[in-house]
């Protein structure tokens, strides 16, 4: 089966999005490129746009793609508890037809502030995905504890594994990889360069060659969404360029 390649439409900027009408009017660019799937952000939607998910599901669909929903919010509050957030971003993501719902892991503290979340995820057909953020809470070490807590627990959870976001936190890729790799079903395919007192994301062929060597740790069937910057005038034609890169790689 051919690898599948996400384009998360934040790949292309927020003014591309804004003067393009919305996320929904880059699904035609991000279909011609031949990829598989699209990955939604909460935080690029308009409050008309959130009220009508179901109608952008169904563009989706239509263009042959499949959908993945980001919310910028947290598993797991400063308390240390459950999000009360997450049933209704579950709900949003069934409206949106989407695979699965990704959220970073925020305060989690122990395995027994999860008992509550496998009674909200068997209310809708959404997976849900835990991704390393660029905070204190996506560092390797709560990421691992809470790697084992689903393990344990046989939580239908799973990691997105973000490439290049353990830069901003100061952990080592190769190694989060080789210690996450059994649980993570989606990869975030993103590289990133120094820039001033932190880092910058760039496009593939601007980096070095180390991010291939990171893929190889990681999953061979998981799906892989485009995070780093897609630009230039053609913009079809630079996102088949990676959707193509990526599959083959």
């Amino acid at each position: 089966m051919p690898r599948e390649i996400i384009v998360v439409t934040a790949a292309y900027g927020t003014d591309r999005i804004q003067a393009a009408g919305g996320q929904g009017n880059l699904l035609p660019i991000i279909a011609d490129a031949g990829a598989d799937g699209v990955e939604i952000r909460r935080e690029l939607l308009s409050a008309a746009e959130l009220d009508t998910l179901p109608a952008l599901g169904q563009s989706i669909i239509q263009r042959g793609l499949f959908a993945c929903y980001s919310a910028p919010e947290p598993l797991c509050t400063p308390d240390g508890i459950l999000n009360p957030a997450l049933p209704a971003l579950l709900g949003e993501a069934a409206q949106l037809n989407a695979r699965w719902l990704k959220v970073s892991l925020g305060h989690f503290h122990t395995a027994a502030s999860l008992a509550p979340l496998k009674g909200w995820l068997v209310q809708y057909s959404v997976a849900l995905v835990v991704e390393n953020d660029q905070t204190e809470c996506g560092r390797l070490d709560p990421m691992q504890r809470f790697q084992t807590a689903v393990t344990a627990q046989a939580l239908p959870v799973t990691l997105t594994f973000d490439m290049a976001n353990w830069l901003w936190v100061g952990d080592a890729p190769h190694e989060a990889a080789r210690q996450l790799a059994p649980l993570v079903s989606y990869i975030h395919v993103k590289a990133a360069v120094p820039h001033h007192y932190h880092y910058r994301a760039v496009a593939l062929d601007d980096a070095t060659a180390e991010w291939r060597d990171l893929l190889r740790l990681l999953p061979v069937d998981a799906p892989r969404g485009i995070e780093f910057p897609l630009e230039g005038r053609d913009l079809t034609a630079v996102t088949r360029h990676y959707v193509n890169v990526l599959r083959e790689e």
